[in-house]
């Protein structure tokens, strides 16, 4: 079995061939679906995908393992000038083990960044965000705490909910400790990472407590019972079907929870106004996409600052194949700079 980095140096080689020799080598053809063009690079891994065995007939031991192996070759480095550090805060049920991303040069201006990786609540880790949370230290200049929250279906709903919003708590009290802004932090987060942000904003809200900088919301997960049409154009998109996402909410929800609670979906929550600045960032190829962009336009009703992108030849999960694929990258580097930009709006 080759090693992953000599897996990755295939990878390249394969992906920096000419799109179209990249498409007929992935089914042949363009994929068009619901007025959107598929990157040939996800095209190439969608395909690829086909020959695994899919993650519904996995075990969520097994669907760790495999997913953890398989974004371990697409991910992207950790940014120059950017030093880890590794941290343990207090939670709801003992230590949350937690990851500091630190700039070399730091502005004291900025605010914080607590982030939580996708996964469904089921899968992901620290890794499965490494590079992205590099990313948005060094283009946004200050320290990015990512949450190792616990995953179901050892601890469903609300346990994840509850360790990110201790760590974003813990994350407040300890600014100076990182020589960030004396405000609160910002909170952000991908896919299931995104609905514990959004959430996180509102429950800042329900409890009286100062509203976070900025909400970032990438592909979030906003009603965990959507049947918005994006929920049927883009049902078998790869990495996130409408198959998956019934899996991953299978394991993650109780049996008495409700999916219109606001706090497994946000969106069900009737008044935005007041909370935080947004950046929200969706994928063309995923059946999340209508409902980020309906959450963002509620935002706006509400009179909320939004910057929304949506990355329409993208699919989910982008942010963790930034060393596969150039535009995940580049959509990346964009969503980092908008929260920049954000954070220096707040200075002015």
């Amino acid at each position: 079995m080759a090693s992953d980095a000599a897996q990755k140096t295939i990878l390249k080689l394969i992906l920096s061939l000419p799109s179209p020799i990249l498409r007929a080598m992935s089914g042949g053809g363009v994929v068009y679906k619901g007025g959107r063009t598929l990157d040939p690079r996800f095209q190439f891994f969608a395909n690829a995908a086909k020959k695994l065995p899919p993650m519904t007939s996995l075990s969520p031991a097994e669907a760790v393992a495999g997913s953890a192996k398989g974004l371990a070759v697409v991910q992207g480095p950790l940014e120059p000038g950017v030093r880890t550090e590794s941290l343990s805060v207090e939670g709801p049920n003992g230590p949350i083990p937690c990851r500091a991303y630190r700039p070399e040069q730091p502005d004291a201006k900025a605010p914080l960044i607590v982030y939580a990786h996708m996964g469904g609540g089921v899968i992901g880790d620290l890794e499965t965000c490494h590079a992205f949370c590099s990313m948005l230290s060094s283009i946004c200049r200050t320290t990015v705490i990512s949450v190792d929250y616990r995953l179901a279906p050892d601890h469903k709903f609300p346990a994840g909910l509850e360790d990110v919003l201790a760590a974003y708590r813990w994350a407040r009290d300890n600014t100076a400790r990182f020589g960030a802004a004396a405000v609160a932090p910002a909170i952000g987060g991908d896919s299931m990472g995104g609905n514990f942000s959004a959430i996180v904003a509102q429950e800042m809200m329900r409890k009286g407590e100062p509203q976070p900088a900025a909400q970032i919301l990438i592909y979030p997960a906003v009603d965990v019972a959507s049947e918005t049409a994006s929920m049927t154009t883009y049902a078998d998109a790869y990495p996130l079907s409408r198959a998956t996402m019934d899996w991953f909410m299978g394991h993650y929800i109780g049996a008495d929870a409700d999916p219109a609670d606001p706090r497994l979906s946000p969106d069900k929550t009737a008044d935005l106004t007041g909370l935080a600045p947004a950046v929200v960032a969706t994928a063309g190829f995923d059946p999340l996409v209508d409902q980020g962009e309906g959450y963002a336009k509620r935002l706006q009703a509400a009179g909320v600052p939004v910057s929304y992108r949506c990355y329409d030849s993208l699919a989910h999960g982008f942010t963790a194949f930034t060393g596969a694929i150039p535009a995940a990258d580049e959509a990346c580097r964009e969503i980092a700079w908008l929260v920049r930009e954000l954070f220096e709006k707040r200075t002015l």
